[in-house]
Order: C-alpha cells, then structure tokens, then sequence
C-alpha cells in the first residue's frame, strides 16, 4: 500500500477505535448496572430490566427496519460519509448527555441511550459500507481485522481506565463512585468524537457511476432500488446462503457475548470476576483479531471463519463443565482468540460477493441481521434451560446444559456455509455491478 492507502486504511480502522468506547464502557459495562442502582433506585429489579429490555429493544428494531432503506438512499446519492457523520453526532451527542441524568430519572436515560444505540448501529452500516472502497485489492480481510483489532484495544482501553475510576474515584477527583461513572459515559462520548475526526478527513468517499440524485429525488431512488435488492438477493444465491449462514452463527455468538454474565452470575461467580473477564476477552480479541486477517489472506476467509466456528462449538460443549474463576477465564481468553476473527472476516468475505457501488444497501440487509441476530440464541437457551428443570434438573445444571444447546446454531451455520462459493459470488456480483453502470448510461 502507499501512503495515501494506508492513511486511509488506518483513519477508517480508527473509527472501530473509537465507536467501541460506547460498546464496552456503556452497553456492556456501566448503562446496565448503572440503570438499576442510580437511575431506577428504589424499583424492583424486574421493572428495571423490563425498562432496559425495551429500550434495547426499541433500538434494535428501528435500525433493523432502517437499515436496507437508508443505506439504499446513501448509495443512490453517494452519501455515505455524511450518514455515518449524522449517526455519529446523535451518538456522541446522546453519549455525553447521560453524565447529566440525575438520580431517578430514568425516562431521560432511556430515551438518551435510545439514540445513543441508534447513533452507534446505524453508523455502523455506512462504516461498514466504506470498505470496499478503503481496503486494496485482496487485503480486505487484514482491512476488516484491523478495525476489529483497534476496535477491542481502544474500547479495552478506555473501559480499564473508567473501571479504575469507577474503584478508586478519590485518586482521579471524584466524590464518590457514581461521579465516576457519569464523567465515564462523558468520556466514552468524547473518546467516540475524538477518534472518529480522521475517516471524516482521510475517507473518500466512493463515487458509483450516474449516481447523482440528490434531496427527494435520492429518497425515491433508493426505496425503488430496495425493491430490486430484495429480488436480488431471494435470486443471488451465494449472498442468500452466506446471509443464513451468518444469522444462525453470528446469533451463537451474539448470544454467548449476551448470556455470558448471567451464565456467569448463575455459576456464583461475582461481579468484579465477570468484568475481568470482559477485559481478558477484550485485550486477547486485539492481537487474535489482527491475527485471523492474516489467516484470512492466507488460507481465504470461508475456511478462517469456519475453524472460528469450530472453536465456538468447543466452547458450547466446554462451558457446561467449568467450575472454577480460573476455568472461567480460560475460556474468556479462548473466546477472544475467535470473537474479532468471525467478526471481522464475515465483514470482509461479504464485502467480496456484493456489486461494486451498492455496498450502502447490501451491508443494510447485513446489518439487520445482526440486529435480528441473538434471537433464536436465547430462546433456545431458556427453553432448554427449562426442559432440563421440568426433568428434574437443578437450576445450575439446568443453566449448563443450556449452554450446550448453543452448539446447534454454530452446526447449522458451518455446514450453510460450506456450500457458499465465493469465486461464484464474486462473478455474480460483477454481472450486477456491470448491469447498474450500463443501465445508469444515459
């Protein structure tokens, strides 16, 4: 690559750097404890998590239905960057404000971290939209890797010093803990703008060939085209196959990053152990991540992501017998061998089988999957979980086996995804890419 390639390279797989502050010091960290002691204190603890769940909610199924519709809009006028800087601004906008909602005001937090997701998902779709173009020939997987790998350094990062803050609130000027934790969700907003200023600066936007529309006449074009992508891609059967292939395992993987504090909590371990844990899987994911890109490059992806997968079901199988903290952390560090690789190299390979300047739409229906992701996970997890206890089972071997059952997504995934030709795809895609330019030629 050259200097201008890697500039780009490099501020593009910062913005991974700096959105993942909000993934771990707000989503997976703070906002949920936080929620229930300071913002719902004095409520019962199932009226909070019901609170929670439907902000989560909400948030997910208005960027789900979102998606496709606006990343068709941002390929028909070319506005990529300029969506991903409007998701940006309501994320760190909304980010920050959470450090001021007082004690009980929990309507305030949830509309706050309402935006905040909406700002963080669907600027993913145009962040993600942006690789095609930014990565060089056949390095998009070390591309896609890279931004994963920066993505669990910098949320790790960040979220280990907001922890320390968090422990010892005298040193760092605090009154007390819960100043710790606001000033936290403010750091995480500023940690997001700060770091996202080079894509805005470094980025190009790529250009599609007589795609020019622009206010309403964009709106229109890309609703119309959304009609025609869904009818693509019911007939293009590379991209069907991978898109069912990945629903079924990136929702095993959803689920255990979701289910693996309760899980933990229903083994008897405490609090400070299941955030250790959060960090271990975070640092490991930084070198591992960069790792499966190169493995990417070398063996090619489907096969990467395939041996990722595998891991995955060691895993299902082996968190049903651990019993202590230390085999608790082990498989913490095993999971983040694998978690940034299947992530970053599912990006990547897509990347590769979808037509050249319709990225925007495509990575919209592959964002709302893994918005629609983590919900057969659970429900398998708790029906099985109370099979077992109606068989008798206790309640902590009802919780083990319910792990197991996990096994049967990343199964189903593999063997979908064993029948996905890449060399075929990417035919296909340029056959639809070639059939767009002839048909935008006045």
């Amino acid at each position: 690559m050259n200097i201008t390639e890697k500039k780009s390279v490099v501020s593009w797989a910062l913005y991974d750097w700096a959105n993942s502050a909000f993934a771990t010091t707000v989503i997976a960290g703070f906002f949920p404890l936080f929620f229930k002691q300071y913002w719902s204190a004095g409520v019962d603890t199932a009226v909070s998590t019901a609170r929670l769940g439907l902000a989560n909610s909400l948030a997910g199924v208005v960027i789900a239905l979102g998606a496709p519709v606006l990343g068709a809009i941002a390929d028909r006028g070319t506005s990529r960057k300029r969506f991903l800087i409007f998701f940006a601004l309501m994320g760190v906008t909304a980010t920050s404000s959470l450090a001021l909602v007082s004690s009980g005001a929990w309507v305030t937090a949830v509309w706050l971290y309402l935006f905040a997701s909406i700002g963080f998902s669907g600027g993913n779709v145009f962040y993600d939209s942006l690789l095609p173009g930014v990565a060089p020939k056949n390095r998009e997987h070390f591309v896609s890797a890279l931004g994963f790998a920066l993505g669990y350094l910098g949320g790790g990062v960040l979220f280990a010093l907001n922890v320390w803050m968090t422990l010892r609130p005298s040193s760092f000027g605090f009154a007390d803990s819960a100043q710790a934790v606001r000033f936290s969700f403010l750091s995480a907003g500023i940690w997001w703008a700060l770091f996202a200023v080079p894509l805005m600066m470094f980025v190009r936007e790529p250009g599609a060939p007589g795609r020019t529309a622009r206010g309403a006449g964009m709106v229109r074009e890309g609703i119309a085209q959304l009609g025609q992508t869904f009818r693509e891609i019911r007939h293009h059967k590379v991209i069907f196959l991978f898109l069912a292939a990945y629903w079924l395992y990136i929702d095993g993987v959803d689920t255990i990053i979701r289910m693996a504090v309760d899980y933990g909590l229903s083994l008897g371990f405490q609090a400070g152990d299941l955030i250790l844990a959060l960090l271990i899987t975070q640092f490991v994911g930084f070198p591992c991540a960069l790792a499966f890109g190169l493995l990417g490059q070398r063996i090619g992806a489907k096969r990467a992501i395939l041996a990722a997968i595998g891991v995955y079901l060691i895993v299902s199988v082996w968190g049903a017998f651990i019993r202590s903290k230390a085999e608790f952390y082990a498989l913490a560090i095993v999971i983040g061998f694998v978690q940034g690789g299947v992530q970053a190299l599912s990006r990547s390979f897509y990347s590769r089988i979808i037509p050249e300047g319709r990225s925007a739409e495509y990575f919209g229906f592959y964002n709302m999957l893994g918005k629609f992701a983590a919900i057969i996970g659970p429900v398998l997890v708790g029906l099985t979980g109370l099979l077992a206890r109606s068989m008798g089972a206790g309640g902590t071997l009802a919780s083990r086996l319910s792990i197991v059952s996990l096994s049967v997504l990343f199964l189903s995934g593999g063997v979908l995804l064993l029948f996905v030709d890449e060399d075929q795809g990417r035919r296909e895609a340029a056959r639809l890419a070639s059939h767009d330019q002839g048909a935008c030629v006045p």
